[in-house]
């Protein structure tokens, strides 16, 4: 803690601890804290693709389904949008042993207060209030990456844990139940995510050889508000910078169909109508998730030749709508047919990672404000979250699986006319992933900063 030490004596001048050695782009004093992510989010991710079809079999209708994840998003979206604040406040270390302690004891009581007694709203309670703990498990990692990082090699240190969070949330979390659910039942299956997420938290509080970034012991009050302060600013971004305001409409668009589906396709795919059975379902869905680190690279690198915006309008909304409309009739089409619905997956995962450079757009929208404006981003990933869901719980009852498919479709090809509103200037060189991660970067250091320059950090 030196370091942090040093740069307040100094004025604040700099808050960054002494960096990690780097080995393929990860930080290998946090290597752990990497193992730690995939472990914790396959736990959390277990019950995403069949929960919906469990619990209409215990008797519930699709809507409620429905409304446990919308729940569930808006819960999420504000944790996301507050964890960071709370790790620089208290520590990362900290903040991720409550992120475990909270998953856990909501887990417990979603299943033994809610699931077993069939009680519906002790369900909506608990996994509503489940929502609060990956957040802030997964983001306050996120804040100790970047303060143990290089500027130079951000990029691939963040590329990093967000793999950790697709091999755990989408890859094993989805291949492992079509496993034991045939071997062990729906609800044992669901106990079984428990022991993930304790073994990654674990691992995350006692394995992590190193000293978090100093959390402010003095005045903490003062610190959170200060913090808080910084967040609301990007509020006030979006009522005077119409850019931003649009780029949150698309952010929130682009994430609606990865967020919204689960709520309606495992219940299509295990009907008549679609002829999978349970463990077939959770293999294609499981598919969607293992190309995805490929095709965020390719991206990303495409992007950065042809355009962010010309990438994001005809691949990312364009080709998620067709693909979004791909991924229910061709299945419907072909029933049971693992071939064809393998293939409808590939596309949708091919066309909703080419929204990779999201993230680098907003700071270049408001480069005075950056902070505020990865605020911005936050908050839309939160909001489509909650709006994927929501759309789909409020939309099946009346319309079915193919009315919420219809309407998620049309959004997309709303948001890639939106892009043609947005007045965005890509610097000549400039690589997305770099750009996102410095910004979030400078929007982490420089609410350390102003906060070290007036407290006594922590020994």
């Amino acid at each position: 803690m030196n370091a942090i030490n040093n740069a307040a004596g100094n004025g604040g001048a700099s808050v960054k601890p002494s960096a990690s050695p780097i080995i393929w782009g990860m930080p290998v004093v946090l290597f752990w804290g990497y193992v730690a992510v995939a472990l914790y989010m396959t736990g959390d991710g277990i019950e995403v693709a069949f929960l919906s079809k469990y619990v209409t079999g215990i008797g519930f209708s699709a809507r409620q389904a429905g409304l446990l994840f919308t729940v569930y998003g808006a819960t999420a979206a504000v944790a996301s949008w507050l964890s960071g604040v709370l790790a620089e406040v208290y520590g990362p270390r900290r903040i991720m042993a409550i992120g475990t302690l909270w998953w856990v004891a909501c887990h417990v009581a979603f299943l033994s207060g809610g699931v077993m007694r069939h009680d519906f709203v002790l369900m909506l309670v608990f996994y509503g209030l489940r929502g609060f703990a990956y957040p802030l498990f997964f983001y306050a990692f996120f804040f100790w990456i970047v303060q143990r990082t290089p500027d130079h090699r951000l990029a691939s240190a963040i590329g990093w844990v967000w793999s950790m969070f697709t091999i755990g949330y989408g890859i094993i979390a989805s291949f492992l139940p079509s496993f034991t659910i045939p071997a062990i039942g729906f609800l044992p299956t669901l106990w079984m995510s428990l022991a993930w997420v304790v073994c990654g938290g674990l691992l995350a509080f006692f394995a992590i050889r190193d000293d978090a970034p100093a959390a402010i012991d003095s005045d903490k009050g003062r610190s959170l508000r200060h913090q808080m302060t910084e967040i609301s600013r990007g509020l006030t971004l979006i009522a005077h910078n119409r850019d931003i305001a649009l780029a949150l409409v698309i952010r929130i668009i682009c994430n609606l169909s990865l967020f919204g589906f689960p709520v309606v396709m495992p219940l299509f795919y295990t009907s008549a109508e679609g002829g999978f059975t349970m463990p077939q379902w959770l293999r294609i869905y499981g598919i969607f998730f293992v190309v995805q680190p490929f095709t965020n690279v390719m991206w990303g690198i495409v992007g950065d030749r042809i355009g962010w915006l010309r990438q994001m309008r005809w691949v990312g909304f364009v080709g998620c709508g067709i693909a979004t409309l791909a991924f229910y009739y061709l299945p419907r089409a072909a029933p049971g047919n693992m071939a064809v619905a393998i293939i409808a997956a590939l596309l949708f995962a091919l066309t909703i990672t080419s929204f990779v450079p999201m993230g680098a757009i907003f700071p270049m929208l408001a480069p005075e404000h950056k902070g505020a404006a990865v605020s911005v981003q936050n908050l839309g990933g939160g909001l489509a979250n909650f709006a994927g869901p929501a759309l789909a719980t409020v939309l099946v009852s009346g319309y079915g699986t193919q009315g919420v498919v219809i309407v998620f479709a049309a959004l997309y090809f709303l948001g890639a006319v939106l892009t043609g509103f947005i007045r965005l200037v890509q610097p000549r060189g400039a690589h997305a992933m770099d750009v996102a991660s410095s910004a979030k970067a400078q929007a982490v250091r420089e609410g350390m900063e102003t906060t070290l320059a007036s407290h006594t950090p922590a020994q």
